[in-house]
C-alpha cells in the first residue's frame, strides 16, 4: 500500500513589510528528494527558482495561499501567527489531497500544533521541528519562498528597492521610517512601525 504524503511550510512570518505565503506539495519523497530540494533558506535564489519550476513537474499537487499584511495584522491583534497558519493550512490541504501530512511547526510544542490541524481538518498530520528534513516540506519551503520572493520584488521597485522587508535590515527601517512602503504592504501591528 502506497502512502501519499505532503508536506507545508511557510515563508514570510517574521518580516514587517509583505505577505506570509504558505505552501502545500503532495509527491513522491525520493524523487523530489533527487531533484535537491532542501530547507530553502539553504539554497541561493537561483537555485530555489530552478527548484521551484522542477517542484511543479515532479510533484502530484502543489497549492500555495498569500496572506496579505492586514490579514497578519488582524491575526496578530486577535489570536496570533499560530492560529493564522492553523486556519489557513486547514483551507489549504483541501486542494491537495494526501493521506499523512508533515508540517514544519511554527509551536514549540510541535505535538500541540499537529493535533489542532488533524482536529480542524479530520486528516493526519505530524508536525516537527526542522520539518524541512521531509522531501515534501523541504519543497513547500522553497515554493513559499520563490512566490514571496517574486511579490517582494514589486513591493520592493514600488518603494524604490527598500530592503528585505524584516525589521533587522536597516534598509528597511529607513523606508519604513520615510514612508516609501505602501501602506497596504506594512504590517502596522509589529513592534518596528508602533514605536
Amino acid at each position: 500500500m502506497c502512502v501519499v504524503i505532503g508536506g507545508i511550510d511557510e515563508a514570510g512570518r517574521g518580516p514587517v513589510v509583505g505577505p506570509m505565503v504558505i505552501a502545500v506539495v503532495v509527491g513522491d519523497g525520493e524523487a523530489l528528494r533527487r531533484l535537491g530540494v532542501r530547507d530553502s533558506k539553504r539554497l541561493s535564489p537561483a537555485a530555489r527558482r530552478r527548484l521551484f519550476d522542477e517542484v511543479l513537474k515532479a510533484a502530484d499537487c502543489v497549492n500555495y495561499v498569500v496572506v496579505e499584511p492586514h490579514v497578519v495584522d488582524l491575526y496578530v491583534q486577535r489570536g496570533g501567527l499560530n492560529a493564522l497558519e492553523l486556519d489557513f493550512t486547514a483551507r489549504l490541504v483541501e486542494a491537495c489531497p494526501a493521506d499523512l501530512y508533515y508540517v514544519d511547526s511554527p509551536d514549540v510544542k510541535p505535538e500541540r500544533y499537529g493535533a489542532a490541524l488533524s482536529f480542524l481538518t479530520g486528516r493526519r498530520f505530524v508536525a516537527l521541528h526542522r520539518g524541512e528534513e521531509v522531501p515534501q516540506v523541504a519543497a513547500a519551503s522553497i515554493v513559499a519562498k520563490v512566490v514571496r520572493d517574486r511579490l517582494m520584488e514589486l513591493v520592493a521597485q514600488e518603494a524604490g528597492g527598500a530592503g528585505t522587508g524584516y525589521p533587522s535590515d536597516p534598509k528597511t527601517v529607513e523606508a519604513l521610517r520615510t514612508g516609501r512602503f505602501p501602506a497596504e504592504c506594512v504590517r502596522w501591528s509589529w513592534r518596528t512601525v508602533r514605536g
